[in-house]
């Protein structure tokens, strides 16, 4: 998981997380606000965990929101390895990387955003997109979803 900022058109920051099911290359959750402290991003995982369940292990960086003592306990209580990538070094997360730059250049800088609401449903939509249409040669040219229920992930 990892965060992508970008702005509204009043200039308002806003802040999207984006939880990535590596395996599966399904993006299980992108959750867009102004702010997303350390408990908002342990309710999206809780969220995502109903429908998947917990994973063994989450790659992250070392952003104040998932280095926190509050997502170690979330950690520690659920029994999710948080791997910490190295400062500085973004290629330790590479196939995220790779997301974060595929959502900016065809979601976010393709869309102007004048109200958050309208981001939320506009992001939602592209995230759909990606993981019911779009075939990934890596998954054998089968979408995000297929794979998933293919493999028993998920609803």
């Amino acid at each position: 998981m990892d965060f992508v900022a970008d702005g509204l058109a009043s200039g308002r920051r806003i802040r999207a997380l984006t939880v990535v099911d590596v395996y599966s290359r399904e993006c299980v959750a992108i959750e867009m606000d102004l702010s997303l402290p350390s408990a908002r991003v342990s309710r999206v995982l809780d969220r995502v965990a109903l429908d998947r369940g917990y994973p063994k292990a989450i790659v992250v960086d070392n952003g104040p929101e998932f280095t926190s003592l509050a997502m170690d306990r979330w950690a520690a209580d659920h029994g999710v390895e948080l791997r910490v990538i190295a400062p500085g070094k973004p290629t330790q997360n590479a196939f995220f990387e790779s997301f974060n730059g595929r959502f900016r250049d065809e979601c976010l800088n393709e869309n102007w955003f004048v109200k958050l609401q309208g981001a939320i449903e506009t992001i939602e939509a592209w995230r759909r997109d990606y993981n019911e249409v779009r075939p990934h040669g890596a998954l054998g040219n089968s979408t995000p979803a297929e794979f998933s229920r293919a493999m028993g992930l998920g609803d």
